[in-house]
């Protein structure tokens, strides 16, 4: 199993690896053609691991639809999940935790990638500082050329280096070592790579070897780029009006006098494969001009290469809509349903979910979503402020009156999903929470007469019986009739924001009072919808000195991995 952490890494590289293999077979089309087309291919396979699709598909789903458009054909639909995610993941269960084993592995694999990178940097740094050096250490040379050129004492090879104001580095005596027409050879072929700035090409490929160096792809790329890069060069050389014969034999001398390695850092004359590269200069191979159809076949491919991602990403949203309503018929929806928003604060903040109804009066997207999901509001984060600010009255009426809670919960996802156009995912957060425990003293709560009455969530029914079990929760007080541990818990943890474990092992049914100072901005209403009286008294305790106190109770703090839901995208709905 891969980690989710990793997913969006695995995605662009199998990606890139196929946008390179394309650029490969283009290349082999384009065999005969001049070898600059070739290594703009390249360059363009190098570049495209700095550029993940999804950031040309994210920059699609900007665009909408008047309409959404029918759902995408079977076909169609899965080369677009193709390119926008990755294809050789298995299902990740979001909502449980990752074993240790699996985290430390994860912060192995992290670890490696930077200390290579660290190390694939280090390199570039340390060549360039030298290569740096050498040129504020030379002597500098008048040539009628347009760009400054030193001389240097050490053995390496011509070339050009910087990227913003490059230097031409010629070694010493190399004008004694050379005729004058082969010099000339030389120096044109280092102003061509200054021409088409050659170093800040290596330099942004340089970046992509630091940040991709695990992947042997990279450096097969880094060698191919050098290679057409030269043989570019020596097209130009020859089209210049330079003899075939001459510029073979200056490239020769300098192999012979300069025998240092080529260096990364910069442009120089000798790079490729000498023997092929004598073959072509020698046979005066300056390549083939692209033909018409072979320009339109390159301006389409391109084209299509940005404008495929994206427009993936304008259908992508509005495709994961009609499959989200496609894939909720087998869920129950609402006959009608109506969102409108609130246009005053009522004087009850009702929401709820059964009797073939679910939504509310006055009530936020995060509560739909929580009544929706069964969830309370610290596991639902993300999305944009006015999912926790924006007041609706929402309403949705199922075909049967009868439906039960867990029906009108499933309809009211749809209706979420449908009109807010919500996306959500499950991770799980390790969070702090607080446990429930059994004070030094002993507990204090007292013991109810009604032992039978089933849990009711919210304040009793009109004309229920005094020991009906129920909760109510305002601000400042928390009153239980006939309650277990367990529905106080569940209550007590809605005021408190967090997550509440009931570990004081205590069985039965309680008649609980707790009363506290409210904190500023505390909801005062209960999980039933009836607002209540906001409590004025600010001598009562805080409230984890009242459960102490009055309930012979205590929290302690703890963590632990709890299911959350992120919400990815949400819409303001139309209102209807």
């Amino acid at each position: 199993m891969i980690s989710a952490s990793l997913a969006p890494l695995v995605s662009h590289l199998w990606q890139s690896t196929l946008f390179a293999a394309v650029a490969g077979l283009v290349t082999l089309v384009l065999r005969r053609n001049k070898a600059r087309v070739r290594y703009c291919l390249w360059l363009a396979a190098s570049y495209k691991f700095l550029l993940p699709f999804s950031w040309l598909v994210s920059i699609g789903h900007q665009f909408k639809w008047r309409t959404a458009p029918a759902i995408m054909p079977h076909a169609f639909a899965t080369v677009t999940d193709m390119v926008s995610g990755p294809i050789f993941l298995t299902a990740l269960p979001a909502a449980k935790s990752a074993p240790n084993h699996l985290r430390v592995l994860l912060l192995v694999i992290w670890a490696v990638w930077i200390c290579g990178f660290l190390v694939v940097a280090a390199g570039w740094v340390r060549e360039w500082l030298r290569i740096r050096a050498m040129v504020r250490a030379a002597s500098p040379l008048s040539l009628d050329l347009p760009i400054r050129v030193v001389s240097t004492p050490a053995r390496l090879e011509p070339g050009v280096f910087g990227i913003f104001r490059p230097v031409l580095l010629l070694p010493e005596g190399i004008a004694t070592r050379l005729t004058q027409a082969q010099l000339q050879a030389v120096l044109t072929h280092e102003l061509c790579h200054v021409r088409r700035r050659d170093n800040l090409a290596a330099a942004l490929h340089m970046l992509v070897e630091a940040l991709f160096w695990f992947h042997p792809l990279v450096w097969w790329l880094g060698a191919r780029i050098v290679h057409e890069r030269e043989h570019a060069c020596d097209e130009e050389v020859l089209q210049s009006g330079s003899q075939a014969q001459v510029y073979a034999e200056s490239i020769l001398k300098v192999c012979e006098f300069y025998l240092e390695s080529p260096l990364t850092c910069i442009s120089g004359v000798t790079g490729s494969d000498l023997k092929k590269r004598m073959d072509r200069i020698i046979r005066n191979h300056t390549g083939e001009a692209l033909n018409a159809w072979r320009k339109v076949f390159l301006a389409t491919a391109g084209v299509m290469a940005l404008a495929v991602p994206v427009l993936v990403g304008t259908l992508t949203a509005p495709r994961l809509r009609a499959q989200a309503r496609a894939g909720t018929a087998e869920r129950p929806v609402f006959e009608l349903a109506s969102i409108k928003p609130s246009s005053n604060s009522p004087d009850t903040l009702e929401f709820g979910a059964g009797d073939g109804q679910g939504g509310g009066r006055y009530v936020t997207l995060k509560i739909l979503i929580g009544l929706a999901y069964r969830l309370q509001d610290f596991q639902i984060s993300g999305g944009p402020g006015w999912v926790s600010s924006d007041r609706f009255d929402v309403e949705g009426k199922a075909q049967d009156p009868t439906a039960d809670p867990d029906q009108c919960r499933l309809m009211l996802q749809s209706l979420l999903e449908d009109r807010f156009q919500l996306k959500l995912r499950r991770e799980t957060k390790e969070v702090p929470i607080c446990t429930l425990v059994v004070g030094e003293g002993g507990p204090k709560i007292k013991w109810s007469a009604d032992q039978t009455s089933p849990e009711v969530n919210g304040p009793a029914s009109p004309g229920a019986g005094p020991n009906h079990g129920a909760i109510q929760l305002g601000a400042g007080s928390l009153i239980g009739n006939a309650a277990t541990m367990a529905l106080f818990t569940k209550f007590l943890s809605q005021r408190l924001g967090r997550a509440l474990i009931d570990k004081t092992n205590l069985t039965g049914r309680y008649d609980i009072q707790l009363r506290w100072s409210p904190e500023v901005g505390e909801v005062p209403f209960d999980p039933g919808g009836r607002i209540l009286r906001m409590a004025t008294d600010s001598s009562e305790p805080s409230i984890f000195t009242a459960i102490q106190d009055q309930l012979g109770l205590k929290l302690e703090s703890a963590r632990t991995p709890i299911d959350m839901l992120v919400i990815d995208h949400a819409e303001r709905p139309s209102e209807n």
